[in-house]
């Protein structure tokens, strides 16, 4: 199969709420996909149709999301997996990186010395919306001395412009949602 018929099925598992976590927001649930099997497989396989021959060493999945199949895609890529993590949930010491979000900032972990200078990285996650998150991801992977190969996610929300915080190529597998619920009719 190719790249494109694995999103048209994947796509098509997708569940909508309006409202969602709150007005204005349509909120795309992407979970339907873990509850099949064959639907799971396919959003690996997919993956790593788009990788191809590139060179992974490691897969960084962001909290909490990414750690649906981040670890899995890492196994079929035959590369490791990293978590990122927020404050306080990684033992020993941790390298840090502040991000924006829309009210306020956060804050992400990874252990330090789990990934080799010079190392391969994919950064997998859920969403792209804002692109704080998967860029204080990448951050961390350079603070470790490694290169982000790509950016890998599920979805994007194409009108937050969350791409152009990232500073190596982005891939989305199913296309986003091109404004909120409200911005529709603009």
């Amino acid at each position: 199969m190719s790249i494109e018929s694995y999103a048209a099925e994947l796509k098509s598992a997708l569940r909508q709420f309006p409202n969602f976590p709150s007005e204005g927001i349509l909120f795309e649930d992407f979970l339907p996909i873990f509850a099949k099997p064959e639907l799971f497989k396919n959003l690996v396989e997919a993956f790593k149709l788009h990788v191809g021959d590139t060179k992974v060493d490691y897969v960084v999945g962001l909290e909490s999301r990414g750690f649906l199949f981040g670890p899995t895609l890492a196994l079929a890529l035959g590369a490791g997996f990293i978590p990122v993590r927020k404050p306080g949930k990684l033992p020993g010491p941790t390298l840090e990186a502040t991000f924006q979000k829309e009210y306020g900032t956060d804050k992400f972990q990874i252990q330090e010395g789990v990934i080799p200078k010079d190392a391969r990285v994919l950064v997998v996650d859920d969403i792209l919306a804002t692109g704080g998150s998967a860029s204080a991801a990448g951050s961390l992977v350079e603070k470790s001395g490694a290169k982000v190969v790509e950016y890998l996610f599920v979805m994007e929300l194409d009108f937050l412009k969350g791409r152009d915080k990232l500073n190596s190529p982005v891939f989305t597998l199913l296309s986003g949602q091109e404004a909120k619920v409200g911005e529709v009719e603009k």
